[in-house]
């Protein structure tokens, strides 16, 4: 078995025009005196990394790398939730979703599109050159305006919805397999691969692409009132990733799943900080290294409640305290009469 690596913290919560969370450079000092070990990067904030430059140049990557190791903190993978989101929009998103994208292509579905699929292959070549395993990203949505079945959908809609998705993926997907790193999509709703199901419909449309994986957030499923620990059961081979996240789900007699259009701090379904939800995270730690997961345990920070300062200086001893040392032994080794092969025999009476 294999330890899971952590503490680390995904940054893109953090980010701000103050120090020390303006800069690079500072936030991973503030990360480091936290006791995290490691940071995930979000590509579309320019403060955090010139993804073009570190893709196009594995000296600059190299320089980029150890710029973030002498701040006290590795690089446990980079992000393009904003850019993976923008491969596939629906036409009711687009004005929302445009302000994910730059100027030069807003108002205009098809170079939207285009320059998101470029932004996850200049991640694809980034992500090589700094040595890095996995990816984390958004599939996008095509369907997510159908979750509801009414009105009724008409029939092959859900199939041609995913056939269009995985044309979209499928280019970006090998380009991640020529440089041998997973993108690993974070089952999200919102999203069309917000659940198992609609992982597995995406897996089978991209012909069981190898680089198809998944970011594991229990927060998710906490809202979606499915259970996170059998996921962990179907799905582990395809977990590369993991973002710490708690949750809660409190529904009464006039709101649920759905949150009645509130804000977050009334809806039923809100993320707390870690240990002020509902995640059983002892249990998802132990289905982890049971499952042999080596990647990282990266804190998301989202609570409607707590300061996020407040919340990143707790959320380090906790992931901390979470993660296990596997054991190298059995524990009834003490009791082992060793290996005989004609005691065997005997026992078996043959």
């Amino acid at each position: 078995m294999k330890n899971i690596k952590g503490p680390a913290i995904f940054l893109a919560q953090f980010m701000s025009d103050e120090a020390p969370f303006d800069d690079m450079r500072t936030i991973c000092k503030w990360a480091a005196s936290l006791g995290y070990k490691g940071v995930q990067i979000p590509t579309w904030d320019a403060r955090c990394i010139d993804l073009k430059r570190v893709a196009e140049s594995k000296a600059y990557a190299d320089e980029y790398r150890e710029m973030v190791e002498n701040c006290g903190v590795q690089i446990t993978e980079l992000s393009t939730h904003l850019q993976g989101q923008l491969v596939a929009v629906h036409p009711a998103y687009d004005v929302m979703f445009d302000g994910f994208a730059p100027k030069s292509v807003k108002g205009n579905n098809k170079a939207r599109t285009a320059w998101a699929i470029d932004q996850l292959k200049l991640a694809a070549k980034a992500s090589k050159n700094l040595g890095l395993k996995a990816h984390a990203t958004f599939s996008g949505a095509l369907l997510w305006h159908t979750v509801y079945p009414w009105p009724q959908r008409p029939a092959g809609l859900v199939d041609a919805g995913f056939k269009e998705l995985a044309k979209r993926w499928l280019p970006i997907l090998n380009a991640f397999d020529k440089a041998g790193v997973d993108v690993c999509y974070e089952i999200h709703p919102g999203e069309d691969l917000h659940d198992g199901i609609t992982f597995e419909r995406f897996l089978k449309e991209t012909g069981n692409h190898p680089r198809v994986n998944i970011l594991y957030d229990p927060s998710h499923f906490v809202l979606q009132q499915l259970d996170y620990l059998q996921y962990i059961d179907f799905y582990h081979p395809y977990i590369k990733m993991f973002h710490v996240k708690d949750a809660e789900f409190n529904p009464t007699g006039k709101s649920g799943v759905y949150g009645g259009f509130q804000d977050w701090i009334n809806r039923p379904g809100r993320f707390r900080s870690l240990g002020d939800g509902q995640v059983d995270f002892k249990s998802i730690f132990s289905k982890l290294a049971q499952y042999d997961y080596g990647g990282w345990a990266v804190l998301e920070w989202e609570c409607c409640i707590k300061h996020p300062e407040q919340g990143a200086r707790e959320g380090a001893p906790f992931i901390k305290d979470h993660i296990i040392q596997v054991t190298e032994k059995a524990f009834d080794d003490f009791a082992s009469a060793g290996t005989d092969t004609k005691l065997n025999k005997k026992i078996l009476g043959l």
